[in-house]
């Protein structure tokens, strides 16, 4: 049997210690023994990271939900066989080697049926809910994770702990667009998740991607991504002739009498990367500008606070 695929990267293994931290007046060692450090993510009181065999896991006899729908299970069962499981399911220890599931029956149950074993999981020993969600996001903000893991992270603790896209907005300092925009990451194809994973595919290109609504055709694009280093700006130019076989050069094709310079073409491409939407730089005899598109409200207020933070934060405070 091949091995399967544990999740990507960091994710939420690298939020949270892999090995009991005391709380109180007490120290403990990290798990792996090495000294504790100043950077990296910041330990979490009652809580700690680890792959737990399925067969030590029971399911919570409390668990108000007792209907799985058997296609949506398959589905994730599935996914996780591509990607792995991306978001830990969360247990307390029972005693005698066993653990309680907490939060995480469907993924549970997901990983039985994709033969996944040993699974990530988020041990916990405290009771305040309110204690660990906060930790989650204060160490979320603290660490490097790629779009794919941000994404999983978010929805951990939308699922999990019942927080809005708001409260997180709030609490990690990013726009609720971006938080939004980030989720839909999950909906792309296994295949492509891989690509995002891996860093062959940006978080520009990927929410690009999101606009094809055939998972085929989104993967097809995805391989050319990666085959011909095609830059965000063309991709949302392909994207927008309605395929992803088209060659982006068409667009420009409409306009044969108005020549850009190279240089100006490449700044353009950069900014497109930088602020993940279409940049035109255009530079007429006398002035040149710069067009900066934007599909929602939202998506403005993102691209403002890219652009200006604290131009951004100054129009906040005056609308509060």
């Amino acid at each position: 049997m091949s091995q399967h695929r544990r999740g990507l990267g960091k994710g939420l293994g690298a939020l949270i210690p892999t090995g009991p931290i005391v709380d109180g007046t007490g120290t403990a060692a990290p798990a792996n023994g090495a000294a504790a450090e100043t950077a990296g993510p910041k330990p979490i009181a009652g809580a700690y990271f680890r792959e737990v065999a399925l067969s030590a896991i029971v399911p919570n006899p409390r668990q108000p939900r007792d209907v799985f729908d058997d296609e949506r299970l398959h589905e994730l069962s599935a996914s996780i066989r591509e990607v792995g499981l991306l978001q830990p399911i969360v247990v307390r220890s029972v005693g005698g080697g066993k653990y309680e599931l907490i939060m995480g029956e469907r993924r549970w149950r997901a990983c039985q049926l994709a033969e996944l074993d040993p699974i990530p999981a988020i041990v916990r020993n405290t009771q305040d809910d309110e204690l660990l969600r906060d930790a989650l996001i204060e160490n979320l903000q603290r660490e490097q994770l790629n779009a794919l893991e941000e994404a999983a992270a978010y929805q951990q603790l939308l699922d999990d702990f019942r927080a809005t896209h708001e409260q997180l907005a709030q609490k990690v300092g990013r726009s609720r667009s971006h938080i939004t925009n980030t989720l839909r990451l999950l909906n792309l194809p296994p295949e492509v998740q891989l690509r995002v994973a891996a860093g062959t595919v940006s978080a520009g290109h990927a929410r690009a991607l999101l606009s094809l609504d055939s998972p085929e055709e989104q993967i097809q694009l995805a391989k050319r991504i990666v085959a011909e280093l095609l830059s965000v700006r063309a991709v949302e130019e392909i994207v927008s002739l309605g395929s992803s076989k088209a060659a982006p050069k068409a667009t420009r094709d409409r306009q044969p009498n108005k020549p850009t310079a190279p240089g100006l073409v490449h700044l353009a491409d950069r900014l497109s990367d930088h602020f993940e939407t279409k940049v035109k730089v255009d530079l007429g005899r006398r002035k040149g500008r710069i067009v900066v598109e934007f599909a929602t409200i939202d998506d403005l207020e993102r691209i403002i606070g890219t652009m200006a933070p604290e131009a951004a934060r100054a129009m906040k405070d005056a609308e509060d």
